[in-house]
């Protein structure tokens, strides 16, 4: 289970992520609403592992180790799918070529398929020759996601904002639905969002859900989010993803 705990992004005049905390359990698929990309980019990063927020933490499972290492095990357990500026499918790629950078990605040991045989398994060679970005809605939710898990280490899946490539819930709710219910494969699928389709009755929650003062929180959230906050600043950061350029220019201006 994904568990985010406080968690908040700093802006350069307010919270880019304001404090916000939530479960995504395995087995379930868990809609996170957010206002604005940028926002909805930077949790995303977040809540895969990708980027150490400010304050607060978000941990897979048990949280056992520093806050370093917290966040590794989050990265090694989840995939960020399709999230802008980071790792949406580019223009000049066709589906087989997005297909190859992403299978060549894998670690070694899960290296075996090529490409084609790759797409002819997953039913995907009708598009291969398809311009990537050119896909409608549904098959391009189906296609990442199908190459997320490519890696049988994901556990997690984190897609950023599925909503913007179509207005029809349809193109994205029932695939990712069902990849949280597929009994064949655990799995936690988070689905950082626009709007919350009209009558969604599953796991739901608001970006800045927790409105706490640094007095009203417990002191384990407060250790957290000091922990994590060193940890932005130190040299045994991970390896990340770059944050929303707006996070990365709005700390620099401030530092000015």
């Amino acid at each position: 289970m994904l568990s985010v705990r406080v968690l908040r992004i700093a802006g350069r005049r307010a919270d880019l992520v304001a404090p916000t905390s939530f479960d995504a359990p395995t087995g379930t698929l868990t809609l996170v609403q957010a206002n604005g990309q940028d926002a909805r980019t930077a949790l995303a990063l977040a809540a895969s592992g990708r980027y150490a927020p400010d304050a607060g933490a978000a941990t897979w499972g048990a949280a056992t180790g520093s806050p370093r290492k917290n966040l590794k095990a989050l990265r090694r357990a989840s995939a960020l799918v399709d999230a802008p500026g980071i790792n949406e499918a580019e223009r000049h790629l066709s589906v087989r070529g997005l297909v190859a950078e992403d299978l060549a990605l894998l670690p070694r040991r899960h290296r075996g398929q090529s490409p084609d045989a790759w797409l002819t398994i997953h039913a995907f060679e009708d598009v291969a020759n398809v311009w990537a970005h050119e896909l409608p809605a549904h098959r391009r939710v189906e296609l990442l996601t199908e190459l997320a898990l490519a890696d049988p280490a994901v556990r997690l899946l984190v897609v950023d904002t599925p909503d913007r490539h179509s207005d029809l819930t349809e193109d994205w709710l029932p695939c990712l639905a069902a990849l949280a219910e597929n009994p064949g494969r655990e799995l936690a699928v988070l689905a950082i969002v626009a709007e919350v389709p009209a009558g969604w009755e599953g796991q739901v929650a608001v970006v800045g859900n927790i409105a706490q003062t640094a007095e009203d929180q417990t002191p384990e959230a407060r250790t957290a989010g000091a922990e994590t906050s060193e940890t932005n600043d130190g040299a045994d950061t991970p390896p990340a993803a770059p944050a929303p350029a707006a996070v990365v220019r709005e700390r620099e201006e401030a530092r000015a």
